[in-house]
């Protein structure tokens, strides 16, 4: 899924398809531009992705908790390049203060009403070998002999 595709959605099919509404997309976006014009000011290889699939690749990632090659093979990037973006982006939302959760006191106080962005995930089971483990475990950790 690309942005351009999702761009024209309503704002309940939008919301559905990302976890956040349009306008609150579109303020992240605007964080990512302005985050991203100031580290990368001088003339340079052209990115592949926009600032919005950025946005929305991450946004994957942590609403659906797919697999950071299966988000790639839809973006046609590697697995490190969608780790390091999406990272990338999530420091950059952390760092503004626009998209953090408010702390235990101010929800204890209960009067103040508060916009909060919350993105849904599932927890999926790591994936272990099956057999033939033994021979790249050297069990040091472990040792029980």
């Amino acid at each position: 899924m690309k942005y351009e595709h999702i761009r024209e959605y309503k704002d309940r099919d939008f919301r559905e398809a990302t976890g956040v509404l349009p306008s609150t997309f579109e303020a992240m976006a605007k964080k990512l531009k302005e985050a991203y014009d100031d580290v990368h000011k001088k003339p340079g290889r052209n990115r592949k992705l926009s600032i919005e699939d950025m946005l929305l690749m991450a946004l994957e990632y942590y609403r659906e908790y797919r697999t950071l090659k299966c988000i790639g093979a839809s973006y046609g990037l590697h697995k490190t390049n969608v780790n390091k973006t999406v990272q990338w982006v999530e420091g950059v939302l952390v760092k503004s203060g626009m998209f953090n959760l408010p702390g235990k006191k101010k929800l204890a106080q209960g009067n103040i009403e508060y916009e909060v962005i919350v993105v849904d995930s599932t927890e999926t089971p790591i994936e272990r070998p099956k057999g033939g483990q033994r021979r790249y475990y050297s069990g040091k950790k472990n040792d029980t002999r």
